[in-house]
């Protein structure tokens, strides 16, 4: 085995190893959108590229359009995730602060009583 064929290898294993170490995380919404548009993309290129003699390049082509819009698509959906969950927060903490001064206006009611009863 000559050194080149070493080289290349050992370059793919290491470009392996940063993309599995990459994926450690769970992806988020925008990431899942870009990997699914580029498969979908990817797909759908080499279909039509074959129809004219060229799927590699229709692949490759079709790989980054569906890439660029799932990850436009996954944005705005991540976007709308975002703003969501920030709304039920601030719900949560309004109900909490709902919560607290109907405690407060029970025990004010309930002192208001005990000074009725004294008089």
């Amino acid at each position: 085995m000559n050194t080149k064929h070493v080289a290349q290898g050992g370059a793919v294993a290491l470009a392996l190893a940063l993309v599995v170490s990459g994926c450690s995380q769970p992806l988020s919404t925008r990431e899942k959108s870009t990997l699914v548009g580029g498969g979908l993309g990817a797909a759908t290129g080499a279909i039509i590229g074959a129809a004219v003699g060229s799927p590699g390049a229709g692949a490759a082509i079709g790989g980054a359009l569906g890439a660029g819009t799932g990850a436009l698509v996954g944005d705005q959906m991540q976007k709308r995730d975002t703003q969501q969950a920030d709304q039920q927060q601030q719900l949560n903490a309004q109900q909490q602060e709902i919560q607290r001064q109907q405690q407060e206006l029970e025990q004010l009611k309930r002192k208001q009583r005990q000074q009725d009863d004294e008089y």
